[in-house]
């Protein structure tokens, strides 16, 4: 019987996770069959609910991180904390866990970001609720988010209470001459704003763009520092959803794992 996983999302067509995997089942000489298909949260519990034997795990993207806890057993810690999870392993019940965390602190450390005191986040989604934790994880005791709709904070806010972390909400359109250590922008890449920095934010903050398609995204493109691609992200919250469909747990190196990574890596140019 064939392994069987997917991504799950909407939209979908977009996905690298697919070659992503692939390289990493191919290194490790596993013969999984990993797809993506389009699934929104109206048709979710559906498709979760019947699924056979062969299915091993699914990733979930787009707008399904937080419709699929319902649907779990059971979570790891950063599901736990941050309401997120992206990653569904079918192994004693339906385990979730949250890869993203892992994926946006890995990525600082792979750029020399080892420390944060000072962020500033846009956007109020599910990313948003792991870049907070990642940054509290990276040391950041300050965490400014700015939102389309400030009132509409929410889990967020209870999330920032969690982590003893000092919030502050802004429009998503305020002008500041502060500088934060990194801001993480949590938008996706299609979409419209005029978002403007100073010079001085742009030469010195690390600006981490989760957007990766298409890239550079408008806001990296303006950037004068540090640029940290969405599709770094990618990669190794990929890398730690391997560990997960074939350990069974996401702190759980790979055999050869850094020649698993450098396949994923090649497989999107990273």
């Amino acid at each position: 019987m064939t392994t069987r996983l997917a991504v799950l999302g909407s939209p979908i067509s977009h996905s690298k996770s697919p070659l992503l995997h692939a390289a990493a089942y191919e290194q490790l000489g596993l013969d999984w069959q990993y797809e993506a298909i389009e699934i929104t949260g109206q048709t979710l519990r559906e498709f979760v609910e019947t699924r056979d034997g062969s299915w091993r795990g699914l990733s979930l993207t787009m707008p399904l991180k937080r419709d699929v806890l319902p649907l779990l057993d059971s979570r790891d810690d950063a599901a736990e904390l941050t309401g997120v999870a992206n990653t569904l392993l079918f192994a004693e019940g339906r385990r979730g866990f949250n890869t993203d965390v892992y994926g946006i602190t890995e990525a600082f450390r792979a750029n020399g970001v080892s420390s944060l005191t000072r962020v500033l986040i846009l956007g109020g989604g599910a990313t948003a609720a792991s870049a907070m934790v990642a940054a509290h994880d990276l040391g950041a005791s300050q965490v400014t988010l700015r939102l389309r709709h400030p009132m509409k904070v929410g889990l967020l806010q209870s999330l920032a209470l969690d982590l003893d972390v000092d919030l502050a909400v802004e429009a998503i359109d305020t002008v500041s001459s502060d500088v934060p250590d990194a801001i993480i922008s949590t938008l996706p890449g299609h979409s419209e704003h005029d978002l403007v920095f100073a010079e001085p934010i742009r030469q010195q903050s690390v600006l981490f763009d989760v957007a990766y398609d298409p890239w550079p995204s408008r806001l990296a493109s303006t950037w004068l520092g540090t640029v940290i691609s969405g599709l770094e992200m990618l990669t190794l919250q990929a890398l730690a959803q391997v560990r997960v469909f074939v350990n069974g747990e996401p702190d759980a190196a790979l055999p050869s794992e850094a020649a698993v990574l450098a396949a994923m890596k090649r497989a999107v140019t990273l």
